[in-house]
């Protein structure tokens, strides 16, 4: 468009005219694994492609959160992803025989259950690395990607008493105030920004516990988390004090550490009473919590939100801000006391925080169909199912597995007809997301979905909720 197309948007005291910098066919909100995901597939399939991404690399929490937990591949994008990054010597893989004592340690993120010794195969990626692969990937396709642009708000026009239309999103980058204008937005920001902002309908983060723990009764989010990196970690040294000072989790040299004032109160933490907590892995911080990154030494480590504190960083700018000044706090805290008092980390240096605290439990957006613990529980089946019936664990169901499926109705919201949902800001609600529907593989997958039925879209003429979905994607 040219330079004198402009938007009105509503002002306190005025209205001001901002420029339309750009229009596509679709345009994504948020370069995470989902929204990535979603652009690569539309512009593949010839729309033309717009993603916005207030960080440098796509990858979210994956790749600018440090995450960078490989798996299998599943299929499709992902599948190519996973290839990809072994191909371009980002994934590294631990085993029983590079990680002797790591099976069964309670130190372990991932492998603290299992018996010790026994065989493991933990992969993953390097976080940058892999997110040069993303960008590269996106910019192949053909993707225009704006990299350091933040979404600020959606433009909406209602004609009538139905569903309202995003007419452009406006963004905030190095220049300016500007507004994108597109014909179909995918909202891939993982905390449900692009469906808050157009007026779609939400139900707030955080809910209860089930039942059998000691929960009292205050309704809160399962708490983000900020992950870290530390090089020079000794782990025989470490697995050799666990074994021979009899102290596997660490709690001799905590208390020696309180005792001199060198462990502030909130590092460690205890975790919720009871044997079915909702997430329980992030309630508490009672110990040190890692992971193998790569050969030498280097660890990726949580710290997460105290569960007590509440906090919903996701739409509450003094919860964000408590938890990026507090979680930096408690890493410097945690380093200081590693290097001090525990033996295999007297060179260990921090290499890296990430870039953002993880939200786990942000907005749950009302769709078409709000998936739900009773569906799982049913096995129910339905006639626009996005996948073949899906098997996996559910917190909620006391670590239950299930088989399921999930229509494509829960990727529409209600109240806007040119959007579709994907990643960790489907239409789920509270027992159902956590920790099931929005890992790496499934929100790539979503995304993958939503790309291909923008694009379908697009290509028919139509908005996505007169798009006719009767056969299975995967």
């Amino acid at each position: 468009m040219t330079d004198r197309s402009q938007i009105a948007v509503p002002a306190i005291s005025r209205h001001y005219r901002v420029p339309i910098a750009f229009e596509a066919d679709v345009v994504v909100v948020g370069g995470g694994p989902g929204g990535f995901a979603a652009a690569l597939q539309a512009a593949r399939m010839g729309a033309r492609t717009i993603m916005v991404e207030r960080f440098d690399m796509p990858g979210g929490v994956h790749t600018s959160g440090l995450q960078g937990a490989a798996d299998a591949g599943i299929g499709g994008i992902h599948t190519e992803l996973m290839e990809r990054f072994a191909a371009e010597g980002h994934i590294y893989t631990a085993t029983e025989s590079t990680h002797s004592g790591w099976a069964g340690n309670p130190l372990s993120h991932y492998e603290r259950k299992k018996p010790p010794g026994s065989p493991f195969r933990r992969m993953s990626f390097n976080p940058e690395g892999a997110g040069c692969v993303m960008a590269t990937m996106l910019k192949q396709a053909g993707v225009n990607a704006l990299y350091g642009t933040t979404f600020v708000d959606a433009i909406v026009e209602h004609d009538g008493p139905g569903d309202g239309t995003i007419k452009a999103i406006l963004v905030e980058n190095a220049s300016g105030l500007q507004a994108i204008a597109g014909k179909i937005f995918i909202e891939g920001s993982g905390t449900g920004e692009l469906v808050a902002r157009s007026g779609a309908p939400f139900v707030r983060g955080g809910g209860p516990q089930p039942h059998g723990n000691g929960w009292d009764g205050v309704e809160r989010p399962i708490p983000g988390g900020l992950l870290w990196i530390m090089n020079g970690i000794d782990l025989k040294r470490l697995t050799a004090h666990q074994e021979t000072a009899k102290d596997p989790v660490l709690q001799k040299v905590m208390a020696e550490a309180a005792a001199a004032g060198d462990l502030p109160e909130g590092v460690y933490r205890p975790r919720m009473a009871g044997g079915d907590v909702y997430g329980e892995a992030y309630i508490g911080h009672p110990t040190l919590d890692m992971s193998p990154m790569t050969a030498d030494g280097t660890y990726v480590l949580w710290q997460n939100v105290p569960y007590e504190w509440a906090l919903h960083m996701d739409d509450n700018v003094v919860d964000h801000a408590r938890a990026k000044r507090e979680l930096r706090g408690f890493i410097n805290a945690e380093a200081q006391f590693l290097r001090k008092y525990v033996p295999g980390f007297e060179n260990a240096t921090i290499a890296n925080i990430g870039r953002f605290v993880g939200v786990r439990d942000g907005r749950h957006p009302i769709g078409e169909y709000v998936v739900n613990i009773e569906d799982v529980r049913a096995g129910r089946r339905f006639r626009d199912a996005i996948s073949a019936p899906m098997t996996k664990t559910f917190f909620w169901e006391g670590f239950q597995k299930h088989e399921f499926e999930v229509p494509f109705r829960s990727f529409l919201p209600k109240k806007i007809n040119n959007m579709i949902l994907t990643g960790a800001s489907l239409s789920f609600e509270y027992r159902t997301l956590f920790m099931v529907m929005r890992n790496f593989p499934w929100c790539t997958q979503t995304g993958e979905i939503s790309g291909y039925a923008a694009a379908r879209c697009i290509e028919k003429k139509i908005k996505p909720k007169e798009l006719e979905w009767t056969t299975p994607y995967f």
